[in-house]
């Protein structure tokens, strides 16, 4: 009988490449633009690169896995992980004249990689006999929150000690994590996973309803999360008054430690995905909601930090329910799975700046900002705010669809949340 106990601490490692390169730009925006004059529209940008290069490679997995040699894929992640951090740090410190150039090649290679590691570490979780394959998958995405919480304390510290002039040793260090993901899966065994043997198989499978209802769902909770989790800190410090070293430690970090605290509780605790997923839909929205009203910083920390609590499980929590209802996709549905959440976590947060800047720059807003007490921004990211909640909101009318057709299911069909 094989051992995974190898493969499993190497997809863990993976997951934390994953929070490293997920996080580490808008970490370093300031130092950026205070280093090389880039501008906030292309620093916004790389978050931009970072997902919808992401979403391209969920793309090509859903469609073409077949052509993959999925083992040998799974070991190369953290070898581009290396290559595009390797980049993203040197280039600018040979090159700073076009430093911009050389954060976006980093970004697009390390990006390609967390892309890779969202459509395969999961189903390579899964794929490993577990007496409980629900609470193991939890556990797998609790790394990556522990992870983000990890990555800006040392961020944080590492720049306040050495100085933002030195922030190439900071990406070096985080090289370690890939390295040491490397040296894992070298003679590791990785369990066999299904694929769709060619395009038309994949084609077959996206007529499934439960499928679509699933990426629909996973969309959902990755606007919700990743909403929160990149405007937290900027609403804290325009919104509330916070400043913004706290508003970083408590606006994402408290953020990161929510969230990793509620997939660490499910993967020892949980069940009942359904519900779960339901009772973290409400509560995000109560959660955004209470942010959005509140003029009480303390009041609205609470509710941008107890976000990641609630929403903890509705990306990991959709990936659970879509192994159980598709269970023969595979490797095709983790990457259709993977393409919706990307596409929730870029359309998010897009969104709330979109309706952020359209009434803060407005002289109708402006008018209703005075009137109200408001600056121009604070009322642009209130409102933001409000729209981000119609993620969670909707999200809880999915979740309760989901459970009312269960009365309705026939014997021979599950339900498509126990």
């Amino acid at each position: 009988m094989k051992n995974y106990k190898r493969v499993k601490f190497a997809c863990y490692t993976t997951n934390l490449s994953m929070s490293v390169v997920g996080n580490l730009s808008p970490i370093l925006f300031l130092t950026f633009r205070s280093l090389y004059g880039i501008s906030y529209s292309l620093l916004g940008l790389l978050v931009l690169i970072n997902f919808f290069t992401q979403l391209i490679v969920d793309l090509i997995f859903s469609f073409f896995s077949h052509k993959f040699n999925i083992s040998k894929t799974v070991k190369f992640t953290p070898f581009l992980t290396i290559v595009g951090l390797l980049i993203y740090s040197l280039y600018p410190f040979f090159l700073p004249d076009t430093a911009y150039l050389g954060i976006v090649l980093g970004t697009i290679v390390f990006s390609a990689a967390s892309g890779l590691t969202e459509v395969l570490i999961s189903p390579v979780i899964a794929a490993i006999p577990s007496e409980n394959p629900d609470h193991e998958m939890s556990k797998l995405h609790s790394v990556y929150a522990w992870g983000v919480v990890g990555v800006i304390v040392v961020s944080t510290l590492h720049l306040l000690i050495f100085g933002s002039e030195n922030w190439q040793w900071l990406a070096l260090f985080f090289l370690l994590i890939p390295f040491l993901s490397l040296i894992l899966y070298h003679g590791a065994d990785i369990p066999e996973m299904q694929t769709p043997e060619r395009v038309s198989g994949a084609l077959n499978l996206l007529k499934n309803r439960q499928l679509w209802l699933c990426v629909f769902a996973i969309f959902l909770g990755g606007a919700s999360e990743c909403t929160m989790a990149q405007w937290s800190s900027g609403y804290l410090e325009k919104a509330l008054g916070i400043s913004k070293v706290w508003g970083d430690i408590f606006g994402v970090a408290l953020f990161g430690l929510a969230l990793g605290l509620g997939r660490s509780l499910y993967a020892k605790f949980g069940k009942n995905i359904g519900r779960v997923l339901f009772l973290g839909a409400l509560g995000a929205t109560a959660c955004y909601l209470t942010a959005a009203i509140s003029n009480v910083a303390v009041i609205g920390l609470i509710a941008c930090a107890l976000t990641g609590f609630c929403v903890s499980m509705l990306w990991p929590g959709s990936l659970i329910v879509s192994s159980e209802r598709v269970p023969n996709g595979g490797v095709f549905v983790y990457a259709m799975m993977a393409a919706g959440g990307d596409l929730g976590a870029s359309v998010g947060p897009q969104l709330v700046g979109i309706v952020t800047d359209a009434v803060a720059g407005s002289s109708y807003f402006t008018s209703i900002a005075m009137d109200w007490g408001f600056t121009p921004d604070q009322l642009g990211m209130k409102l933001g705010m409000l729209v981000g909640m119609i993620f969670p909101l909707i999200a809880i009318f999915v979740f309760l669809y989901a459970w009312k057709s269960k009365k309705k299911q026939s014997e021979k069909s599950l339900p498509l949340f126990e």
